[in-house]
């Protein structure tokens, strides 16, 4: 069970970066626009507050074996978040605390054996307990770079990155891709990875981060690179086509049921 430390302290890490943005936020500022449309930075914040608790009802069902659904209903955490958008800077705050503090101890009191059990998100495929941990961090990084509150995909670390994007290629639809190839290049220009057969359209290629992004719908693709076949690459946003769709499963179905030595 190696990489559950590793996961407890990266999300951790996680936490403390998100509350330190949210502590830094007025009221003016959460009443502003978030980079999610028709989202102010409240909505963004209440809606990882109660993703909180709802890590906490999986955490539940992981350690009980009774199915306790992540959210009773996709309209009733709609109806939440928007009854919290509104709420002042220092109750956001205060409930991004709780809700973080409370995940970090249920994670340290669920059981050894219990790690392996399945739950589900509101979208199949059920995926063993182990995985809360990446999904919560999912949520942090993203919606963190959504509060457009000074933190960036830039500022993702690198294990974040490479994870999300092993995830982001083993969850893309094999049917109604718009790139047909993925290529991904550190700094130097090397190629670190290359996603082939992806569907049709053109290649696209870029640094690990700024990829993510664009997979993600964090950027319109800064730094990411069309290339289509036999020509030189294009390196302006507007000629990238859609990014294929992302989050089409919550998680990768070929997960390992017990806590793996590390992952990806």
């Amino acid at each position: 069970m190696v990489v559950l430390s590793p996961l407890q302290a990266e999300l951790s890490a996680e936490s403390n970066r998100l509350l330190a943005t949210a502590a830094s936020l007025s009221d003016a500022d959460l009443a502003a626009p978030s980079l999610l449309p028709g989202w102010t930075r409240g909505h963004v914040l209440a809606h990882l507050a109660q993703n909180a608790a709802s890590h906490l009802n999986l955490l539940t069902w992981a350690r009980t074996g009774v199915r306790t659904p992540q959210y009773t209903s996709l309209q009733a955490r709609a109806a939440a978040i928007e009854a919290a958008a509104a709420h002042p800077a220092a109750r956001h705050l205060a409930d991004i605390e709780e809700g973080s503090a409370r995940v970090a101890a249920a994670i340290r009191d669920l059981p050894a054996e219990r790690w392996s059990a399945q739950v589900e998100g509101m979208r199949p495929p059920p995926h063993p307990a182990w995985y809360l941990l990446v999904r919560r961090m999912r949520e942090i990084g993203f919606h963190h770079v959504d509060l457009d509150a000074g933190y960036g995909p830039a500022d993702w670390p690198e294990r974040f990155v490479t994870r999300e994007l092993h995830d982001c290629r083993a969850c893309l639809p094999r049917e109604g891709g718009t790139v047909s190839e993925v290529v991904l290049r550190n700094p130097d220009g090397a190629i670190v990875a290359r996603w082939p057969r992806l569907g049709s359209g053109p290649a696209v290629e870029g640094a690990p981060a700024a990829m993510l992004a664009w997979l993600t719908g964090r950027s319109r693709g800064e730094g990411v690179t069309l290339v289509p076949m036999g020509r030189l690459p294009t390196p302006s946003p507007a000629a990238l086509p859609a990014p294929p769709p992302w989050l089409s499963a919550t998680a990768p179905a070929d997960l390992p049921a017990t806590p793996p030595e590390d992952y990806p």
